[in-house]
């Protein structure tokens, strides 16, 4: 089991992911395509409730054109 510290990063994760796809006016139904990810995996990620491989963290930070600093919490 994730301990509390590693559940609120996955949250802060999330919430970034979030934020910086409503900033760039992506659905989760694009960003799921960009990312080669399913609509569902995407939802859970942005709510914090799933653990995720860096290979997952890439291909989002790639859809996004994102710099890291802005998704790592």
């Amino acid at each position: 089991p994730l301990s509390i510290h590693q559940k609120n990063d996955l949250r802060r994760l999330g919430g970034n992911i979030r934020r910086e796809r409503t900033a760039r006016a992506i659905t989760q139904e694009r960003l799921a395509e960009l990312a080669d990810l399913n609509l569902r995996t995407v939802q859970k990620i942005e709510a914090g409730n799933i653990n995720i491989l860096i290979t997952t963290v890439l291909r989002i930070q790639r859809a996004l054109a994102c710099p890291w600093p802005k998704l790592l919490p």
